[in-house]
């Protein structure tokens, strides 16, 4: 499972030939959820609300990207690192 961004104790990653809806999954600690990239839900899982909203912001600053690499990997199972949170 490809880890596309690594920050704060978080990792973020996606798996090759995922399920629909486009998702990715932040591991925190013993947490884990996985979160819709179009509406920033939470589809599985549990975080704290404080690494969530972090997870959240990130993602809304890197939507386009997330969506590529969910198309990349699809279809070539290539990816990009996207830059953390800053």
């Amino acid at each position: 499972m490809p880890e596309i961004c690594r920050f704060l104790g978080m990792r973020i990653l996606m798996y090759f030939q995922d399920h629909n809806p486009p998702h990715f999954h932040v591991e925190y600690n013993e947490h884990a959820a996985s979160i819709d990239i179009q509406t920033f839900g939470v589809l599985e899982g549990c975080l704290p609300p404080k690494v969530l909203g972090l997870a959240v912001e990130w993602a809304e600053d890197h939507q386009d990207e997330l969506m590529a690499n969910w198309v990349s990997l699809k279809k070539t199972g290539e990816f990009s690192k996207i830059e953390p949170l800053v």
